[in-house]
């Protein structure tokens, strides 16, 4: 069936009507969200559906009516506030029809004062995939059997702060922020423009019906570098970029890096990989081995840097070998903490450049095109190559591998 309807220009449309009561971010997050809003009305063409999260640090930056006019756009909306995982479940495999679930307040849910809700988290993760299902036992008493219950819909999330990694890994995040006075939008008045949303709603469903067949098993061209978890999340909406036309496959492109891009700078999920670069480009430098006192002072030195503020306290021995045990040497065996030998005759126990340097070239971003260098004086002086074997003025080695650099004797 041909297309009389032109994709292109409606999807400028639902772009005009986000602009007219939200201030997004970023231009890219207006063509992000309007392509979200269009692939809602075929989700079955794709093997994956990602999710859209409007976080935000503060109250009052535009969530909720973010999601308030994603709802007027998309097929069987269903507003969630911290419902539960069952009630979802039940929701989506429904003879009713497949809901779009708009989850308003989902820090609630996933905040720090709300617990883990492994099940709801475990639900989000599963519909990602169209393959996804929720199993569940049925029954009464010794009758019950195990039913898989089908998890695959859209959702859409605002919240305050973050959401689980796993989360934020299979979604598009837009940060809000409040408007600034010079921004200004249209008073949203549901009873008004509710009918107007639904209007561009039915023209996009009518718009999906005809070029079903075309999205339905497309592979996009992903922008260079985009792989893995992130192509899974931006592949429906370049595909729905593609069968618009126009000038939406070049900026749906140019959005997907750009939010993409913005995810890994803020992703919180990556501490290890956080710790992994630091220790390569700000710690060791091109140093062969360094205690684990030296490492930890050069750490909590650093501007701008996590480490002096880990769970309430500075990083410790047993924190830094925690988060290193996580990755493995180039012999497949986890990163821990080895003695040095030092020319005093002691021996703290400290790492090894050789046993972090899979790790660095696995999971770090390529290194500045110069040399860091240290960022704190605790960080020995010594030619590229050299180990760390004399102790530091101002640092107390001992054996015990969980001790802490002293505090700095005062010089004569």
């Amino acid at each position: 069936m041909t297309s009389t309807i032109d994709g292109s220009a409606l999807l400028n449309e639902v772009e005009a009507f986000h602009r007219r009561f939200n201030v997004f971010p970023t231009e890219a997050a207006y063509v992000a969200v309007a392509l979200w809003d269009a692939h809602a009305h075929l989700l079955d063409c794709f093997d994956s559906t990602p999710r859209l999260a409007f976080l935000s640090p503060e109250p009052g930056s535009g969530k909720s009516r973010a999601l308030e006019i994603v709802e007027t756009l998309v097929p069987q909306p269903m507003v969630a506030v911290n419902a539960s995982a069952a009630a979802l479940f039940r929701a989506v495999s429904g003879a009713e029809g497949r809901p779009t679930i708009l989850f308003d307040e989902i820090d609630t849910v996933f905040g720090p004062k709300a617990g883990d809700n492994e099940e709801l988290r475990g639900f989000l993760n599963a519909g990602h995939r169209r393959s996804g299902v929720t199993y569940r036992c049925v029954g009464d008493g010794s009758n019950q059997t195990v039913q898989p219950f089908p998890s695959y819909c859209a959702v859409a999330m605002a919240g305050l702060g973050s959401l689980p990694d796993t989360i934020l890994t299979r979604s598009v995040i837009i940060r809000m922020r409040r408007r600034a006075r010079n921004e200004r939008v249209e008073p949203y008045r549901q009873r008004v423009h509710e009918k107007e949303g639904h209007a561009l709603r039915d023209r996009l469903a009518q718009w999906a019906a005809t070029v079903r067949s075309t999205v339905d098993g497309a592979w996009p061209v992903m922008p260079e570098g985009i792989t893995d978890r992130p192509a899974d999340v931006w592949e429906p909406l370049l595909a729905i970029a593609e069968a618009a036309g126009g000038t939406w496959p070049e900026r749906a492109r140019a959005a997907c890096v750009e939010l993409v891009t913005a995810a890994g700078e803020d992703d919180e999920a990556s501490l290890g990989i956080r710790l992994l670069t630091d220790l390569r480009d700000t710690v060791f430098c091109g140093i062969d081995r360094m205690p684990t006192a030296a490492i930890l002072e050069c750490l909590t030195s650093m501007d701008d840097a996590p480490w002096v503020d880990v769970g309430g306290k500075p990083l410790t021995p047993r924190g830094l070998a925690r988060l290193l045990s996580q990755y493995v040497t180039g012999a497949n065996k986890p990163i821990k903490p080895r003695p040095i030998r030092t020319a005093a005759g002691t021996v703290p126990r400290g790492y090894y450049a050789e046993d972090l340097a899979d790790a660095w070239a696995r999971y770090c971003p390529p290194p500045p095109s110069k040399s860091a260098t240290s960022a704190t004086s605790a960080t020995p002086q010594v030619n590229t190559g050299e180990s760390v074997a004399e102790e530091l003025p101002g640092i107390r080695y001992t054996p015990d591998e969980t001790a802490t650099p002293a505090a700095a004797a005062p010089t004569a």
